[in-house]
């Protein structure tokens, strides 16, 4: 059964206006069917492959190097090599951005000890007064 373009939005957390970007910039894999009256029909596997689209987005993939990806993919057989290229290279450069985040969570947790150390320094000497 498929789905109407409102419960793909449901589904993924995408809007109705992003569904309708990702189509025009070719980020889905298939062409989206169309029912009576010209309307989207999505299926399971539409779905799947949006939510990974978001993951790569959200990860930070630009939208151009998805659509490459797309591209590939849509092509079949053949350019294994150049999706895994894709996909190590975006690898890589999450890795870099989970240390960099490691580094801000670091300094973060820091700061917020002091500043729990000092104000809780106040409320003690605040009770013995």
């Amino acid at each position: 059964m498929g789905l109407s373009i409102g419960q793909v939005a449901e589904r993924t957390g995408l809007s109705v206006h992003a569904l309708r970007f990702y189509e025009k910039e070719g980020i889905l894999a298939r062409q989206v069917q169309r029912g009576p009256g010209g309307r989207r029909v999505y299926t399971q596997q539409d779905i799947d492959w949006l939510r990974m689209c978001i993951m790569l987005r959200m990860s930070g993939m630009p939208v151009p190097e998805i659509r490459r990806y797309t591209e590939l993919v849509r092509q079949g057989d053949g350019n294994e090599l150049q999706r895994l290229d894709i996909l190590k290279e975006h690898q890589e450069r999450v890795q870099q951005q989970m240390v960099q985040l490691q580094e801000c969570m670091d300094l973060i947790t820091y700061k917020v000890g002091k500043y729990e150390d000092y104000v809780n320094s106040i409320a003690a000497k605040a009770v013995g007064q």
